[in-house]
Protein backbone atom coordinates (compact mmCIF):
# COMPACT_ATOMS: atom_id res chain seq x y z
CA UNK A 1 0.00 0.00 0.00
CA UNK A 2 0.82 3.66 -0.52
CA UNK A 3 2.60 5.72 2.31
CA UNK A 4 0.76 8.43 1.92
CA UNK A 5 3.59 11.05 3.30
CA UNK A 6 0.94 14.34 3.03
CA UNK A 7 -0.47 12.40 6.38
CA UNK A 8 2.38 12.54 8.55
CA UNK A 9 3.20 16.30 7.31
CA UNK A 10 1.21 18.46 5.22
CA UNK A 11 4.64 20.11 4.80
CA UNK A 12 6.63 18.00 2.53
CA UNK A 13 7.59 19.48 -1.00
CA UNK A 14 9.58 16.59 -1.94
CA UNK A 15 10.68 13.77 -1.84
CA UNK A 16 12.26 10.23 -3.42
CA UNK A 17 10.08 7.10 -3.97
CA UNK A 18 10.55 4.10 -5.91
CA UNK A 19 8.05 2.49 -8.86
CA UNK A 20 5.87 -0.11 -7.63
CA UNK A 21 3.59 -0.62 -10.46
CA UNK A 22 2.76 0.77 -14.14
CA UNK A 23 -0.33 0.72 -16.28
CA UNK A 24 0.63 2.17 -19.30
CA UNK A 25 -3.17 2.08 -20.76
CA UNK A 26 -3.67 5.31 -18.60
CA UNK A 27 -0.07 6.67 -18.57
CA UNK A 28 0.32 6.69 -14.75
CA UNK A 29 2.41 4.94 -12.02
CA UNK A 30 1.87 4.00 -8.10
CA UNK A 31 4.89 4.55 -5.87
CA UNK A 32 5.61 3.14 -2.25
CA UNK A 33 5.36 6.02 -0.70
CA UNK A 34 4.01 9.90 -2.01
CA UNK A 35 3.77 13.50 -0.53
CA UNK A 36 0.71 14.20 -3.41
CA UNK A 37 -2.37 14.09 -1.79
CA UNK A 38 -5.17 11.49 -4.25
CA UNK A 39 -8.40 13.91 -4.85
CA UNK A 40 -10.68 12.24 -1.96
CA UNK A 41 -12.83 13.71 1.10
CA UNK A 42 -14.11 16.69 -0.74
CA UNK A 43 -10.75 17.88 -0.92
CA UNK A 44 -8.84 17.97 -4.93
CA UNK A 45 -5.64 16.15 -5.76
CA UNK A 46 -2.21 17.85 -5.67
CA UNK A 47 -0.10 18.59 -8.92
CA UNK A 48 3.55 18.80 -9.89
CA UNK A 49 6.33 16.62 -10.98
CA UNK A 50 7.48 13.13 -10.93
CA UNK A 51 11.47 14.30 -12.26
CA UNK A 52 10.59 16.62 -14.73
CA UNK A 53 7.34 14.96 -15.93
CA UNK A 54 4.04 17.06 -15.02
CA UNK A 55 1.77 14.99 -12.56
CA UNK A 56 -1.79 15.70 -14.23
CA UNK A 57 -4.20 13.48 -11.86
CA UNK A 58 -3.75 11.76 -8.47
CA UNK A 59 -6.06 9.29 -7.34
CA UNK A 60 -6.53 5.96 -5.00
CA UNK A 61 -7.63 3.12 -6.73
CA UNK A 62 -6.81 -0.10 -4.48
CA UNK A 63 -3.96 -0.53 -2.60
CA UNK A 64 -2.13 2.06 -4.73
CA UNK A 65 -1.88 5.91 -4.88
CA UNK A 66 -1.71 6.34 -8.78
CA UNK A 67 0.09 9.25 -9.83
CA UNK A 68 -0.74 10.26 -14.36
CA UNK A 69 2.05 11.34 -15.90
CA UNK A 70 2.29 14.07 -18.97
CA UNK A 71 5.29 12.26 -20.46
CA UNK A 72 7.08 8.77 -20.91
CA UNK A 73 6.15 6.23 -18.01
CA UNK A 74 9.89 4.77 -15.36
CA UNK A 75 9.60 1.46 -14.82
CA UNK A 76 8.73 -0.59 -12.22
CA UNK A 77 11.92 -0.52 -9.48
CA UNK A 78 13.12 3.08 -10.57
CA UNK A 79 14.08 5.68 -7.88
CA UNK A 80 11.67 9.21 -9.21
CA UNK A 81 12.21 12.57 -7.15
CA UNK A 82 8.37 14.29 -6.61
CA UNK A 83 8.04 17.56 -6.57
CA UNK A 84 4.49 19.14 -5.41
CA UNK A 85 3.03 22.51 -7.03
CA UNK A 86 3.07 24.16 -3.74
CA UNK A 87 1.35 26.99 -4.51
CA UNK A 88 -1.55 24.87 -4.97
CA UNK A 89 -1.36 22.38 -2.01
CA UNK A 90 -0.58 25.47 0.45
CA UNK A 91 -4.12 27.48 -0.82
CA UNK A 92 -5.47 23.88 -0.48
CA UNK A 93 -4.37 23.74 3.03
CA UNK A 94 -5.93 27.10 3.61
CA UNK A 95 -9.07 26.52 2.15
CA UNK A 96 -9.48 22.78 3.48
CA UNK A 97 -9.12 24.76 7.12
CA UNK A 98 -11.43 27.26 6.35
CA UNK A 99 -13.88 24.62 5.74
CA UNK A 100 -13.50 22.99 9.03
CA UNK A 101 -13.72 26.84 10.68
CA UNK A 102 -16.53 27.53 9.18
CA UNK A 103 -18.17 23.94 9.83
CA UNK A 104 -16.79 24.92 13.65
CA UNK A 105 -18.93 28.12 13.52
CA UNK A 106 -22.07 26.76 12.56
CA UNK A 107 -21.96 23.58 14.58
CA UNK A 108 -21.07 25.50 18.01
CA UNK A 109 -23.25 28.52 17.54
CA UNK A 110 -26.25 26.92 15.24
CA UNK A 111 -26.19 23.37 15.93
CA UNK A 112 -26.23 22.81 11.95
CA UNK A 113 -24.80 19.98 10.32
CA UNK A 114 -23.27 19.88 6.93
CA UNK A 115 -25.37 18.25 4.09
CA UNK A 116 -22.46 18.86 1.29
CA UNK A 117 -20.14 19.98 0.02
CA UNK A 118 -16.96 21.27 -2.70
CA UNK A 119 -13.84 22.35 -1.97
CA UNK A 120 -11.66 24.16 -5.17
CA UNK A 121 -8.53 26.20 -4.65
CA UNK A 122 -9.47 29.25 -2.63
CA UNK A 123 -12.90 28.28 -2.95
CA UNK A 124 -16.01 26.16 -2.53
CA UNK A 125 -19.40 25.91 -0.92
CA UNK A 126 -20.48 23.78 2.55
CA UNK A 127 -24.35 22.92 2.92
CA UNK A 128 -25.98 22.86 6.12
CA UNK A 129 -29.31 22.12 7.48
CA UNK A 130 -30.79 25.71 8.18
CA UNK A 131 -34.13 26.06 8.20
CA UNK A 132 -33.77 29.73 7.17
CA UNK A 133 -30.90 32.28 6.30
CA UNK A 134 -30.51 35.70 5.75
CA UNK A 135 -27.96 38.58 4.76
CA UNK A 136 -27.54 39.49 8.24
CA UNK A 137 -26.88 35.87 10.00
CA UNK A 138 -24.47 35.32 7.09
CA UNK A 139 -22.05 38.50 8.21
CA UNK A 140 -22.41 37.47 11.74
CA UNK A 141 -20.97 33.82 10.24
CA UNK A 142 -18.57 35.66 8.42
CA UNK A 143 -17.58 37.57 11.14
CA UNK A 144 -16.95 35.16 13.64
CA UNK A 145 -15.38 32.78 11.40
CA UNK A 146 -12.37 35.81 10.96
CA UNK A 147 -12.24 35.74 14.58
CA UNK A 148 -11.18 32.11 15.07
CA UNK A 149 -8.52 32.70 11.90
CA UNK A 150 -7.12 36.18 14.43
CA UNK A 151 -7.35 33.77 17.40
CA UNK A 152 -4.14 32.14 15.54
CA UNK A 153 -5.50 28.55 16.96
CA UNK A 154 -3.43 25.79 16.22
CA UNK A 155 -4.48 22.74 13.76
CA UNK A 156 -3.38 19.28 14.47
CA UNK A 157 -4.07 15.42 13.44
CA UNK A 158 -3.50 12.39 15.34
CA UNK A 159 -4.87 8.64 14.19
CA UNK A 160 -7.36 7.09 16.68
CA UNK A 161 -8.31 3.46 17.02
CA UNK A 162 -12.34 3.24 15.58
CA UNK A 163 -13.85 2.80 18.65
CA UNK A 164 -11.75 5.39 20.67
CA UNK A 165 -12.80 7.82 17.82
CA UNK A 166 -16.36 7.59 18.05
CA UNK A 167 -16.58 7.66 21.22
CA UNK A 168 -15.88 11.42 21.09
CA UNK A 169 -19.09 14.04 20.98
CA UNK A 170 -20.36 14.91 17.83
CA UNK A 171 -17.15 13.81 15.85
CA UNK A 172 -19.33 13.08 12.86
CA UNK A 173 -20.60 16.31 11.46
CA UNK A 174 -22.33 15.69 8.13
CA UNK A 175 -25.26 13.73 7.65
CA UNK A 176 -24.18 10.58 6.36
CA UNK A 177 -21.70 8.53 8.12
CA UNK A 178 -19.13 8.07 5.37
CA UNK A 179 -16.76 6.19 7.43
CA UNK A 180 -17.19 2.72 5.98
CA UNK A 181 -17.28 -0.25 8.44
CA UNK A 182 -13.69 -1.98 7.39
CA UNK A 183 -11.78 1.00 8.74
CA UNK A 184 -9.96 0.17 11.73
CA UNK A 185 -8.27 3.39 12.17
CA UNK A 186 -9.96 7.59 12.04
CA UNK A 187 -7.74 9.93 11.46
CA UNK A 188 -8.79 13.05 13.33
CA UNK A 189 -8.05 16.86 12.88
CA UNK A 190 -8.77 19.34 15.42
CA UNK A 191 -8.52 23.07 15.73
CA UNK A 192 -7.64 23.74 18.58
CA UNK A 193 -10.82 25.16 20.89
CA UNK A 194 -13.07 25.06 18.11
CA UNK A 195 -13.55 22.18 15.92
CA UNK A 196 -12.55 18.02 16.02
CA UNK A 197 -13.87 15.88 12.88
CA UNK A 198 -12.88 12.62 11.49
CA UNK A 199 -11.25 13.80 8.08
CA UNK A 200 -7.76 12.70 5.97
CA UNK A 201 -7.22 16.14 4.03
CA UNK A 202 -4.30 18.19 4.52
CA UNK A 203 -4.28 21.44 6.86
CA UNK A 204 -2.44 24.85 8.01
CA UNK A 205 -0.79 24.12 11.14
CA UNK A 206 -2.47 27.62 12.85
CA UNK A 207 -5.84 28.93 11.58
CA UNK A 208 -3.69 32.46 11.12
CA UNK A 209 -2.61 31.03 7.89
CA UNK A 210 -5.95 30.83 6.25
CA UNK A 211 -5.84 34.43 5.23
CA UNK A 212 -9.73 36.08 5.42
CA UNK A 213 -12.91 34.07 4.82
CA UNK A 214 -15.34 36.00 2.91
CA UNK A 215 -18.78 34.23 2.04
CA UNK A 216 -19.78 35.61 -0.81
CA UNK A 217 -23.00 33.75 -1.48
CA UNK A 218 -25.79 31.92 -0.49
CA UNK A 219 -29.05 29.61 -1.23
CA UNK A 220 -31.63 27.57 -0.65
CA UNK A 221 -31.06 24.53 -1.53
CA UNK A 222 -34.30 22.96 0.25
CA UNK A 223 -36.80 23.30 3.07
CA UNK A 224 -33.89 22.80 5.43
CA UNK A 225 -30.95 22.74 3.42
CA UNK A 226 -29.26 26.07 2.64
CA UNK A 227 -26.14 26.64 0.81
CA UNK A 228 -22.75 28.99 1.94
CA UNK A 229 -20.55 30.40 -0.85
CA UNK A 230 -16.72 31.09 0.67
CA UNK A 231 -13.73 32.51 -0.79
CA UNK A 232 -10.01 33.24 0.67
CA UNK A 233 -8.02 36.57 0.79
Amino acid sequence: MTDLLAHADAYLREFDATIVAVDTAGNAVALDKTAFYPTGGGQPCDLGWLEEKPVTKVQRQGEHIWHWLDGDLPAVGVLVHGRLDWDRRHKLMRTHTAFHILCGVVWRDYGAQVTGGNMDVLQGRMDFEFAALRQELVKEIEDKCNAEIAAARDVRAKILPRAEAFRIPDLIRTKINLLPEGITEVRIVEIDGLDLQADGGTHVANTREVGTIRLVGYESKGKINKRLRLAIE
